[in-house]
């Protein structure tokens, strides 16, 4: 029952902290077929049941990021990226504040949780570290992606914020007066380009993930082009057609789609981090 499922249970809690849920798929980071994805996300209690009884009650929890939820720092270690070497170097340079939460992701990641900001989500592919504000969203304890769980390494209180535009120039430092946006490294204005390249790079693990990232900003731009060029990258890095599609229409829907259902502490406090070490 969905009264009793951890998930449900873990998306109360965390929605009770002010933090807006919605239900991914199980074992999943993509949103179930027909939703609206972070779009969906609410602290009302009520819809929350209703989001919960509409995929399953075994659905992951996403939280979405950026104020009113936390920003999030996002190290990825896919297939060798740095991302432990990157978050060591910005935590030398004073860049990596104490965290409300760390969590061990489902590949041997790691999110640390911060206070939300208007910072919008925006990705280093090349130094494994990617960064979820207003936009985004997170899979959350005591969520599973292939077997393995997100478990709370850490948690207590901080006000503290991250800065990305800091970490960026440290990290990835641009040529003087050369003008990027926050959310698309590297974009020359008016084009979505990279977008298509930035998919074509994505490896396993963090495939679905990364498509359905690129599909919403080239959905929310109305570029049709644009979710032509990603679906064949999409293909290119062997993504099933049924894949594609899943993705791209939830993108569309998230972009383009109006509310849903009728209505509108501590959130890591009572999440078990007893469970098996990801790997």
């Amino acid at each position: 029952m969905t009264s009793t499922s951890p998930q449900l249970a873990a998306a109360l809690r965390y929605a009770a902290a002010g933090w807006p849920v919605f239900a991914c798929q199980p074992g999943s980071k993509v949103p179930p077929e027909g939703s609206r994805g972070f779009k969906d996300a609410t602290t009302d209690p009520d819809k929350i049941g209703w989001l919960w009884r509409r995929a399953d009650a075994g659905a992951n929890v996403a939280i979405a990021t950026g104020a009113p939820g936390p920003d999030v720092l996002d190290v990825d270690i896919h297939d060798g990226a740095p991302g432990w070497k990157s978050c060591a170097e910005l935590r030398r340079a004073g860049l990596v504040p104490d965290a409300m939460a760390e969590i061990r992701t489902p590949s041997g990641g790691g999110h640390f949780y911060y206070q939300g900001t208007g910072q919008r989500i925006a990705k280093m592919p090349a130094h494994g570290i990617d960064y979820r504000g207003a936009g985004g969203y997170v899979v959350a304890p005591p969520s599973q992606v292939g077997g393995r769980p997100y478990v709370v390494v850490s948690k207590q209180a901080s006000p503290a914020v991250f800065d990305w535009a800091a970490a960026r120039e440290h990290l990835d430092p641009q040529p003087q007066g050369q003008a990027i946006e926050h959310d698309q490294p590297g974009r020359r204005p008016g084009s979505l380009d990279h977008l298509a390249r930035y998919v074509a790079g994505l490896q396993p693990g963090n495939r679905n993930d990364g498509l359905f990232w690129a599909a919403c900003r080239a959905a929310e731009s109305g570029d049709r082009d644009a979710l032509a060029a990603i679906a064949e990258s999409a293909r290119a890095i062997g993504l099933s057609e049924r894949e594609i599609t899943a993705s791209l229409r939830s993108a569309e829907r998230t972009a383009t789609s109006q509310p849903g259902p009728p209505a509108e502490p501590r959130p890591f406090a009572r999440v078990p981090s007893r469970q098996a070490e990801a790997g």
